[in-house]
C-alpha cells in the first residue's frame, strides 16, 4: 500500500505546472489559445477540425498568397468557428526587395475583408540588416496598425530583427509603439542561458508583449524534447515566470485579453532518433498539454 501511495504522490514538478500564478487573475480575463499548423500533415480543413476538437480558440498560420489556399483557409475558419492570427515574413536577402515583398504580404493580410485576424505576427527583417532597414519595416507596421486598428507584433525570433535580447532593446528604445510577440525560447538559445544575466532587458521587453509563443527553450536549443519531463523543470519554471509576468502586466494595465500560441514544432525542432528520424515525443500531444496548462493557469 505504501509503495502504491508513493507511486501516486505528486512531484514538485507536477505541482509547479499545475499551480496558479502568485497574483489573482480576474474573472473577466480572456485567454485565446491558438494552435499551430506547423508540421501538420493533412489539409487545412483537417487541421482546423482537429484544433477545434482539441479545444483551441483559433489557429495561427502564415498568410497564404495563393487565392485557392486563402479560400480553403477562410472556409475552414468559418466552418469550425475559429479565430485566426496571421504570420507574415519574407526571405529576400536584398533589403529593397525584402521591404517590398514584406509590404505586399502584410498589406494583403491586413486589408482582406473576409475575417479580421486577432493579430498579425511579423517575422520581420533580417538579423544582418542594418538597423535603418529593419527600422523601416517596424515603422511601416506601426503606420499600418494605426490605419487598420489591427494588433501587429514583431517576434523575438532567431535570424530576424529581434533575434537577441540586447539588439531588441535598441529597437524597443527607438520605437515607443513597437509591440512584441514573445518567443523567448529563441533568446535562451542565442544567449546560451536562461537569461538571468539579462534580467533588466528581458523585463523591459515583457512590457511590450501582446502575443506569446509558448514553446520552452533551453541554453542549447529552442525546444526541449518534452516539457512534461521533470528534467526540464528549471526551463519550464523560467518560462512560466516570464509568461506569468506578461499576464500580470496585462491585468495591471487594464487589458483583459491575451493570445498565446502553443508552438512546439516537428522534426527538426523536435529532437529525433538518428537514421530513422523518428521524433522523440508527440508534437500534437505536447501542444495540447501546453494549451490545457495555460488555460488552467490563467483562466479563473
Amino acid at each position: 500500500m505504501a509503495a502504491t501511495m508513493g507511486a501516486l504522490a505528486i512531484t514538485p514538478f507536477e505541482e509547479l505546472v499545475a499551480a496558479k500564478p502568485a497574483f489573482k487573475v480576474p474573472a473577466d480575463f480572456s485567454l485565446k489559445v491558438m494552435g499551430t499548423g506547423w508540421g501538420f500533415p493533412g489539409s487545412t480543413d483537417a487541421f482546423c477540425a482537429k484544433a477545434k476538437e482539441a479545444g483551441y480558440d483559433g489557429i495561427e498560420m502564415w498568410w497564404p498568397n495563393d487565392a485557392k489556399a486563402q479560400a480553403e483557409l477562410f472556409d475552414a475558419l468559418k466552418k469550425y468557428k475559429l479565430d485566426i492570427g496571421f504570420l507574415c515574413g519574407v526571405g529576400e536577402q536584398d533589403p529593397v526587395k525584402h521591404i517590398a515583398a514584406f509590404k505586399e504580404m502584410i498589406n494583403a493580410a491586413a486589408k482582406q475583408n473576409i475575417q479580421r485576424p486577432l493579430y498579425i505576427n511579423c517575422h520581420s527583417g533580417k538579423d544582418y540588416f542594418p538597423m535603418e532597414v529593419n527600422g523601416q519595416i517596424i515603422q511601416y507596421t506601426l503606420d499600418l496598425a494605426k490605419e487598420t486598428g489591427l494588433l501587429i507584433c514583431h517576434e523575438t525570433h532567431r535570424s530576424r530583427t529581434l533575434f537577441a535580447a540586447h539588439i531588441a532593446k535598441q529597437y524597443i528604445q527607438q520605437f515607443p509603439g513597437l509591440r512584441v510577440t514573445l518567443d523567448i525560447s529563441h533568446w535562451c538559445n542565442v544567449h546560451e542561458s536562461l537569461l538571468h544575466d539579462q534580467e533588466e532587458t528581458v523585463q523591459l521587453a515583457l512590457t511590450r508583449v501582446d502575443h506569446v509563443h509558448a514553446r520552452v527553450g533551453h541554453p542549447e536549443g529552442p525546444q526541449v524534447n518534452d516539457p512534461r519531463a521533470p528534467e526540464w523543470e528549471d526551463a519550464v519554471k523560467r518560462h512560466l515566470e516570464w509568461w506569468d509576468k506578461v499576464v500580470e502586466l496585462k491585468i495591471k494595465n487594464g487589458t483583459r485579453r491575451l493570445t498565446i500560441l502553443t508552438e512546439f514544432g516537428p522534426v527538426d525542432y523536435m529532437p529525433a532518433l538518428p537514421y530513422t528520424r523518428q521524433p522523440l515525443a508527440d508534437q500534437w500531444a505536447i501542444n495540447v498539454h501546453m494549451m490545457n496548462l495555460l488555460k488552467k493557469r490563467y483562466l479563473a
